[in-house]
């Protein structure tokens, strides 16, 4: 029994190892890659405040950086947020090749269906605000136009196809990246027109 027991544990552990290491990879080559890796490679091939912003008056020159680290931070929230909800609630990662186990409809994603996208965008833009790269904006952009492409041809449909209608109520119900002002109450249905 005692055997059993020690078998029970080192397997529950090694779950344990296997999970972390699971969500460690998805957050190193998901939002620290977009986020932090390459926008620190583009300012260092080409070089902060490249967009010439910084011929406004002084007195309202930290206007920028204080916004984008109001932006940067906010979106870091997001992101740190949705990786707890993945991992607690819907039992998976962030990352399209190990995804959730169940459809996570609480929490911040009562208010949008996307908020590590949203998460990303705002510590984006902050990045922006603050580097005044022209490099970073496009960058910006890209992630953005990406997406757009990327999660209603390609996600969207496999969530449909893994949960089906609970899916297909809650997206008509929660905008993609813009947060609702109330939150979406799963049980009644408060049917939205159009999409974001």
């Amino acid at each position: 029994m005692f055997e059993w027991h020690q078998f029970t544990i080192q397997k529950t552990e090694s779950e344990f190892v296997v999970r972390l290491w699971q969500h460690i990879r998805a957050i190193l080559l998901l939002p620290v890659m977009v986020a932090i890796v390459i926008p620190a490679m583009l300012l260092g091939l080409f070089g902060w405040h490249t967009a010439g912003l910084w011929a406004i008056p002084t007195a309202i020159q930290p206007a920028p950086s204080i916004l984008g680290a109001m932006s940067a931070l906010a979106g870091l929230g997001l992101v740190v947020t949705t990786i707890r909800q993945f991992a607690t609630v819907g039992r998976g990662t962030l990352a399209p090749w190990n995804p959730t186990e169940k459809l996570v409809v609480q929490g911040v994603y009562r208010y949008v269906r996307n908020p590590m996208i949203s998460g990303v965008m705002g510590i984006l833009l902050g990045e922006v605000m603050i580097s005044v790269s022209v490099a970073v904006l496009i960058w910006f952009g890209v992630f953005v136009l990406a997406n757009t492409i990327y999660i209603p041809l390609a996600e969207e449909p496999g969530l449909v196809k893994r949960f089906g209608g609970e899916y297909e109520v809650y997206r008509s119900n929660v905008p993609r990246w813009i947060p609702r002002l109330t939150p979406w109450n799963k049980g009644g249905v408060s049917h939205r027109s159009g999409q974001v």
